[in-house]
């Protein structure tokens, strides 16, 4: 009887042992799966972490528009160049005329092209403004129109011309701004190509003037 109880305690051992193993073998297997699965999840936060972390390049044409222009040059730069000295050296001076007068006019700082150092060209033609010395009439003779002073008319004649350095009004010059008649245009015609006048002058020295004269008609 001792014996029969002996053998049925080992039978009984043997499949606690049996169940133990099966339970160790199930928990050894979902951990293994559970650190499987960990290491795919890791593996695929690391792929979102690339993503996050790719390069971006820049088309050609931004590099290349970034980039500074070179200085372009007006006059191209020349290369090496040797410069030889003169082996000729003047020795003449010009002759000097020891009669010759300084006239500080000559050296204003102003002139024109084919003037002298006035400034003053010969034929340039200036405003009464702009001259020194204004033309003024030395000598006329003004015939009044004889129908319109049987008549008893009175009236004017605005009259522009130049006046050129020898103080003669130049004919081509002479015209007519108004006038209340046109037989007093003709008698201021007439006056001007027979008056004298003094010339206008710039720094001393005679110059053509652009005048305007109103030539009045009157009766005594």
């Amino acid at each position: 009887m001792f014996d029969n109880l002996i053998e049925s305690n080992r039978k009984a051992d043997k499949k606690r042992v049996a169940g133990v193993g099966l339970v160790s073998l199930v928990v050894h297997g979902i951990l293994v799966g559970a650190a499987v699965y960990a290491t795919f999840g890791a593996t695929e936060t690391n792929a979102n972490v690339v993503m996050d972390t790719t390069l971006v390049y820049l088309n050609q044409q931004q590099q290349q528009e970034e980039q500074p222009k070179p200085v372009q040059l007006d006059v191209q730069l020349k290369g090496f160049q040797t410069v030889f000295a003169p082996t000729d050296i003047p020795t003449d001076i010009p002759p000097i005329n020891l009669q010759e007068k300084f006239d500080p006019r000559d050296y204003s700082g102003s002139g024109v092209e084919g003037g002298s150092g006035t400034g003053v060209s010969s034929g340039e033609v200036f405003a009464e403004a702009l001259v020194d010395e204004k033309p003024e009439p030395l000598s006329h003779v003004l015939e009044y129109p004889p129908l319109l002073k049987q008549a008893g008319i009175e009236g004017s004649a605005l009259m522009e011309f130049v006046v050129d350095t020898m103080g003669r009004a130049e004919p081509r010059t002479i015209k007519v701004i108004q006038s209340t008649n046109v037989e007093f245009e003709r008698a201021a015609r007439n006056m001007l190509a027979r008056a004298l006048f003094r010339p206008g002058r710039v720094h001393g020295r005679a110059v053509r003037v652009l005048v305007r004269l109103p030539v009045q008609f009157k009766l005594k």
